[in-house]
């Protein structure tokens, strides 16, 4: 609401009127204070802030934009996601306002207790599924429920979506989406008692010019473990740009662990196709170096040292005897 803006001549007005009794204060600030309440239905209570609301918000927008790349190269079109509302209410409210039949995922929230649910109209898992089977992304005129067949390709597609779902979670919280089940009818989905509060997330897709909704309803309780952990202040904190300083030993360690594979090249040949296929036991295939000649250690799939090949504790070893210095023309090249 815009504030009402005073002109001089209503102040000195306003003011005289106060002075000779005609107005009382007192009255005017009660009138003033009626106008700040607000209505609050003890059945809806909200559980979650404006704060919270927001931070999921921002992840969702993080979300929204990983999906529109990833649908667009599954389905070969273009492909638009973007997150229309969040919101708060009944879980009984979000059930009524479905479609039916649609397309409902029931999903775990490991490691949090309970289940949340993933719900796409069913205009645009036609559409998808016509893509990816070679259509055109047409959608029916009269929804109906899924095949065997439709329904193993929308899980493929839905197992890709829960993956960005973890990855724009995993910002703020360490949440993992597994797939329970799939239902048609949100009557037969009961996760949550009906009047329960469930935090709402509807995105819009469009898909190959056919739109649509797609809603990720979670009930509070579910969430409730982890509610301090979403606000716009941790998510801040958490994809803002650091230095890297904090995080250089962890990534030295993790690196120094990391296993590469090591090998002995004892010589080379080339042969022909036909030279190999009459080989028979016992023959000898002679290489291109001699015994004496050190070996070629391969790091990956680079020469990275020379070495003497011999036996250490019964086992075959190399003792190392020179480092290999790659060639900057060689780099040059191959890069």
């Amino acid at each position: 609401m815009v504030p009402e803006v005073l002109s001089q001549a209503e102040i000195d007005s306003l003011l005289s009127a106060l002075s000779s009794g005609e107005v009382d204060a007192e009255s005017i600030t009660k009138a003033h204070a009626e106008r700040k309440i607000k209505a609050y239905d003890f059945r809806r209570p909200d559980k979650f802030s404006k704060d919270q609301l927001r931070a999921i918000q921002m992840i969702h927008d993080a979300f929204a934009r990983q999906m529109t790349t990833a649908l667009s190269t599954m389905v070969r079109s273009m492909v638009s996601v973007e997150v229309v509302s969040v919101d708060q209410m009944a879980y009984d409210e979000f059930v009524r306002s479905l479609v039916q039949p649609t397309v409902i995922a029931v999903l775990e929230m490991y490691p949090l207790n309970g289940n949340a649910v993933l719900e796409v109209n069913s205009p645009v898992i036609f559409a998808i599924i016509d893509r990816m089977l070679g259509g055109k992304g047409e959608t029916l005129s009269k929804p109906r429920d899924l095949t065997d067949i439709e329904q193993t390709v929308v899980e493929r597609v839905l197992m890709r979506i829960l993956e960005l779902m973890e990855e724009s979670w995993s910002t703020v919280v360490d949440v993992r989406f597994r797939f329970e089940s799939m239902e048609s009818n949100p009557f037969f989905v009961q996760i949550c008692p009906s009047t329960d509060m469930v935090l709402l997330v509807t995105l819009k897709l469009n898909i190959a010019g056919v739109e649509g909704i797609m809603n990720l309803c979670i009930p509070y309780f579910v969430m409730e473990p982890m509610i301090d952990k979403l606000s716009s202040q941790h998510w801040f904190a958490s994809t803002g740009r650091k230095d890297g300083s904090e995080g250089r030993p962890i990534l030295e360690r993790k690196i120094r662990s990391v296993k590469v594979p090591v090998a002995l090249e004892l010589g080379s040949v080339t042969l022909k196709v036909e030279d190999v296929l009459q080989l028979q036991p016992g023959q000898v295939i002679r290489l291109d170096q001699e015994v004496a000649d050190p070996v070629r250690v391969i790091v990956g799939r680079e020469v990275k040292y020379l070495a003497r090949p011999g036996i250490s504790r019964g086992n075959f070893a190399a003792e190392i005897i020179e480092a290999v210095s790659r060639d900057p023309e060689e780099e040059d090249s191959q890069s």
